[in-house]
């Protein structure tokens, strides 16, 4: 009986059994150890990608970031740029003006996903017919 998606990312062995020989293949893409996959669980959560993008142009204000990704709730919105504050890719900046003000951008590491980014457009470009609206 094989493991689950779960044991693999936990990096728990799985034997399988050929006719040639019996050999145990450990998980090689545990976050911990694997750099694609640590990286996946960053730009694999949802909407992280699009903000970081919308991001790449400047600091944005709460209202423009949610207006530039269309569908997200303001309450998603909230929690993912929270995570990506705790993950040090993005920076809040709060200005004690009337009415208050904040923005939030990219740090160093957060600019290091633009080359990804820069990718994603490319491959969507190319292979899928996207970017009608001047991504």
């Amino acid at each position: 009986m094989g493991l689950t998606a779960a044991d693999r990312r936990a990096g728990q062995a799985d034997v399988y059994t050929g006719n040639v020989s019996t050999r145990t293949m450990l998980s090689v893409h545990a976050s911990k150890t694997c750099s694609v996959a640590a990286c996946a669980e960053i730009v694999g959560a949802k909407w992280t990608v699009l903000i970081v993008h919308d991001l790449s142009e400047g600091p944005r204000r709460f209202t423009e970031i949610e207006h530039s990704c269309a569908g997200i709730s303001p309450r998603t919105l909230a929690e993912r740029l929270r995570w990506l504050e705790a993950e040090e890719i993005v920076v809040r900046h709060s200005y004690a003006e009337s009415p208050p003000r904040v923005e939030y951008e990219l740090t160093g590491k957060g600019r290091a996903l633009l080359p990804l980014v820069a990718e994603m457009r490319r491959f969507g470009h190319e292979w899928l017919g996207c970017g009608v609206h001047g991504d």
